[in-house]
């Protein structure tokens, strides 16, 4: 059995069973053909005894890997668990896949007596709209926020959702403290290299008197992200097989979200218009009160509330 299951290493690189997709059916078969008379039921049972199970690919490679990705990572984990410990806020953040709002086909199954029947097309001109996901994962609380926008995937947005997030929930949660770590990616809204997300969190700083250190993820690493398979990843199966025919219904499926650990999520929907292709000015980008770190700065920095003018 395992024999059959091996790729073939030898020979005419263009035959062999390397390039057969091995089903019961086929291995059954040809084991006949060596001799033994076994149904593709009994060869099904074999495959479990020799802890076979059908897998999907994984993705866990990237050909970007930047040389300091393992080292990055380890401070990122060193620095929630200070955090942590001295009972301080610790968030992770990221945008989820942006879902088109209609009556399209989900990815995914559900327990139904009939298939239900969606678009053939998945055509953005059919949609009602596209929901923009963006997720905050409290660590220590194991919970979701997740602020659904209409619009664009932006550095404002996200800052809006972040604040959402700290005026609803973080101030009230973390009283007293006034020191906030956020572990983002290092792409999209909260990009390390955009200034516009900087000042969306100075802003943040600014109006709670709340200072704000940011952890990025290295290339090749946002699978980690613990946003994304603590809150995006239930999220996903609980919609799963579901389509997406409102923005209620997108919300919906949030909230209810729940996972044996214990997750627990809330939604709001979002419907500012946020605006693109925005740039600051050089006096903006001084403005912002930022102290990058000693290692690794692109990735790794702290942001300030400015000190109130008492002279006014």
């Amino acid at each position: 059995m395992q024999t059959l299951l091996e790729d073939a290493t030898a020979g005419d690189p263009l035959g062999g069973t390397r390039w057969v997709r091995k089903t019961l059916r086929l291995l059954a078969k040809q084991l006949k053909r060596k001799g033994f008379r076994v149904s593709h039921e009994t060869v099904r049972h074999l495959l479990a005894k020799l802890r076979y199970t059908l897998r999907a690919n994984r993705k866990r490679r990237s050909k970007k890997s930047d040389p300091n990705r393992d080292r990055q990572m380890r401070l990122i984990q060193r620095t929630r668990r200070r955090f942590l410990k001295a009972g301080k806020p610790v968030i992770s953040v990221d945008t989820k896949k942006k879902e088109l709002i209609g009556n399209f086909k989900n990815a995914g199954r559900t327990w139904c007596r009939e298939a239900v029947e969606v678009l053939a097309t998945d055509f953005l001109s059919d949609a009602d709209g596209k929901a923009i996901p963006y997720g905050i994962y409290d660590v220590a609380q194991n919970t979701g926020f997740v602020v659904v926008g209409t619009s664009h995937e932006t550095a404002e947005f996200a800052g809006a959702a972040i604040r959402r997030w700290w005026q609803r929930v973080g101030r009230v949660r973390y009283a007293g403290q006034n020191h906030l770590l956020i572990e983002a990616d290092g792409g999209g809204a909260n990009s390390s290299r955009s200034w516009l997300w900087k000042a969306a969190l100075q802003s943040l700083a600014d109006e709670f008197d709340l200072t704000i250190t940011v952890r990025h993820l290295p290339p090749g690493a946002s699978k980690w992200n613990l946003v994304e398979h603590r809150l995006f990843g239930p999220i996903s199966e609980n919609w799963a097989g579901q389509p997406l025919v409102s923005y209620e219904t997108v919300l919906k499926y949030i909230r209810t979200t729940r996972t044996t650990t214990g997750l627990r999520c809330v939604a709001y929907l979002d419907r500012t218009p946020y605006a693109t292709r925005l740039k600051l000015s050089a006096t903006e980008k001084a403005n912002i009160n930022l102290t990058p770190h000693r290692i690794f700065p692109k990735w790794n920095y702290t942001i300030r509330p400015h000190k109130p003018d008492r002279t006014k």
